[in-house]
């Protein structure tokens, strides 16, 4: 879904594993009401998202019928292509849309930042570099890694990172993790950090 607004702004929006759904639906509202122009590729190839019972099959879905690699490119063509019409690109993603979000970091010159949410996947890709400022958050808990540790690490590259209160999904409305004070915080965050880009940019 793509909401037009003739911005010179836009913010490339990427879903989970669910695909396009009710949460992304709003975030992708929410930032078109703040005057962004918003493109929300839809990566997993399907006419509707999964339900959050189908967790497994979503998942499996994603990995052996796209993968990281095909979506990366995917995203990496809208970016260029938005690049040509827009003065500032940003990446927006969620669970594995952060992770591919953090994949186009490394980038030259491709995204003027990138904002991911519990990327767990990211620590399957340590060796990037973010050539454009980034900013990560995660939940406290997460039951397949260590999330301090993955923090730490990342810490080395200068970068805004932060863990707030919760489990995978906190700022999802719709989640059984949903946590309204973790949700506001990084709500505050993300809007910090595209002022600080605009105003470093202009």
């Amino acid at each position: 879904m793509n909401i037009i607004n003739n911005s010179n702004s836009v913010i490339i929006v990427l879903h989970e594993i669910y695909g396009i759904n009710q949460h992304i639906k709003l975030v992708c509202e929410k930032f078109s009401i703040a005057g962004y122009d918003i493109i929300c590729p839809n990566l997993i190839n399907l006419n509707h998202p999964f339900n959050y019972d189908q967790q497994d099959e979503a998942y499996h879905h994603f990995i052996n019928k796209i993968g990281f690699d095909l979506a990366f490119k995917q995203v990496k063509q809208l970016i260029i292509q938005a690049k040509k019409q827009y003065t500032y690109v940003y990446v927006l993603g969620y669970s594995i849309g952060a992770t591919i979000a953090w994949l186009c970091s490394d980038e030259d010159i491709m995204c003027d930042g990138i904002i991911g949410y519990y990327g767990s996947r990211i620590r399957d890709y340590m060796d990037i570099t973010p050539k454009c400022p980034v900013l990560l958050i995660f939940p406290t808990e997460e039951n397949s890694f260590n999330v301090r540790k993955l923090v730490d690490y990342l810490k080395k590259w200068d970068i805004d990172i932060y863990t707030l209160s919760g489990k995978h999904g906190f700022s999802d409305p719709f989640s059984k993790n949903y946590c309204t004070q973790s949700f506001e915080e990084s709500g505050r965050l993300v809007d910090n950090f595209l002022k600080k880009i605009n105003y470093v940019s202009s």
